[in-house]
């Protein structure tokens, strides 16, 4: 008996074969639960493959939307193939889930129009069936679905598209006086001089003579030129007439017949070319016109009816010379003043003018940016243009 327990004793001591027993019975585990780690970090990166791919179909779709590439009754199918083509990078080509992605992918476009600015949001849900190793199939699992899904919001917007924009042009006597720069459409012309003389009795003969002479432009045909440059920037922006709505008046010592402000350019541009220099300069009464049509909420209402927008709003102001009223400049900057409140951009040109004029057209512009100093003609159609293109900027369709 007691050789018996002895034994019993030793064997209960013996720590090499309960390490055997214990590691029989743990190795099935230990392997099933490295089986089970491998699956789960296999499904996490094809989660992370297909999230991918879903975010990529969603924006490249909603941005073939926004360029009119494709059609929206086209947008299910472009995303489904975009996704199984991102898959595809990852599964092998005889795999069936690339398949199962490409049938089973959801695809959901909504539009949004408001105005004339049109978005589209695109969700993109693919899913599709994987099977599990052997690990995964002991603890009850058969296969798994992995899914995901991303939105894209696409489209374009006509930031502060709508333009509305008043000349106020000096057209008094001195815009007849010649600039420096020959009218290239006709560099030369015919000029009348007197040549009368004396006879050898000395009585005066009188008589008229012709010579060639530089044709030079006139400031006012300057003016014209100007205005088409100007007219020109607007119309590539807005070449439907949708955004952009002008007007124009024009000043001596007082106040001309106005353009209203219509939409488009034309009527402006065939009122500046009918304008002929006269007079003396007074430009308080024309300021006030522009700005008066500018406020007006007949202005606002005539943008918002087409475009569901408010306008930006401008005037531009030129002068050649001087105010020859007394009070003239004193009304004039107090007009300035209230278009600087109400946020209107005036931008002024001083066209070879004196210095009340410059001093004029400083104190109006609504910044030291806004103010043009043109000393010649070049400088005067670089000027109108520079202000067109600026309003033009305004109609930049953006895509977000």
């Amino acid at each position: 008996m007691n050789t018996l327990h002895s034994l019993l004793d030793r064997l209960r001591r013996d720590r090499g074969g309960n390490f055997g027993i214990m590691t029989a019975i743990l190795l099935p585990v230990l392997i099933g639960a490295a089986g089970v780690s491998i699956q789960i970090t296999d499904m996490l990166l094809s989660k992370q493959q297909l999230q991918g791919a879903a975010d990529a179909a969603a924006l490249a779709t909603a941005t073939a939307l926004t360029n009119k590439t494709i059609q929206p009754a086209d947008a299910q199918a472009f995303a489904r193939d975009f996704v199984a083509g991102q898959m595809a990078n990852y599964l092998q080509d005889t795999d069936p889930s690339t398949t199962d992605i490409k049938n089973s992918t959801a695809v959901n476009v909504t539009t949004t129009t408001s105005g004339k600015s049109v978005s589209y949001q695109v969700t993109v849900t693919p899913n599709y069936t994987i099977n599990v190793n052997p690990m995964m199939r002991v603890i009850g699992f058969k296969t798994q679905n992995i899914a995901a899904s991303g939105t894209t919001v696409s489209g374009h917007s006509e930031t502060q598209g709508s333009v509305s924009m008043y000349l106020v042009l000096d057209r008094s006597g001195s815009m007849a006086e010649y600039t420096t720069t020959t009218n290239t459409s006709q560099p030369t012309k015919q000029e009348n001089y007197d040549c009368s003389y004396r006879d050898s009795k000395g009585n005066k003969v009188s008589k008229t003579c012709a010579q060639t002479v530089t044709n030079y432009y006139s400031k006012i045909e300057a003016l014209k030129l100007a205005v088409s440059s100007l007219a020109g920037q607007l119309n590539n922006a807005d070449p439907d007439n949708t955004y952009v709505r002008t007007g124009s008046v024009s000043y001596n010592d007082a106040m001309q017949t106005a353009q209203p402000l219509t939409w488009g350019t034309a009527k402006v541009v065939s009122y500046v070319n009918a304008l002929t220099a006269s007079g003396r300069t007074d430009s308080n009464a024309a300021f006030k016109k522009a700005y008066d049509s500018l406020v007006a909420d007949s202005e606002d209402k005539a943008h918002q009816d087409k475009t569901g927008q408010t306008p930006t709003k401008y005037i531009v102001f030129m002068t050649d010379g001087d105010n020859n009223i007394a009070s003239a400049d004193t009304k004039t900057k107090e007009w300035c003043d209230d278009a600087r409140e109400k946020k209107i951009q005036v931008y002024t040109i001083a066209f070879m003018a004196p210095a009340g004029g410059k001093a004029l057209l400083n104190y109006c512009a609504t910044t030291p940016a806004h103010y043009f100093a043109a000393e010649n003609m070049t400088a005067l159609l670089d000027a109108f243009k520079s202000i067109g293109a600026k309003a033009a900027n305004q109609m930049t369709r953006l895509t977000n």
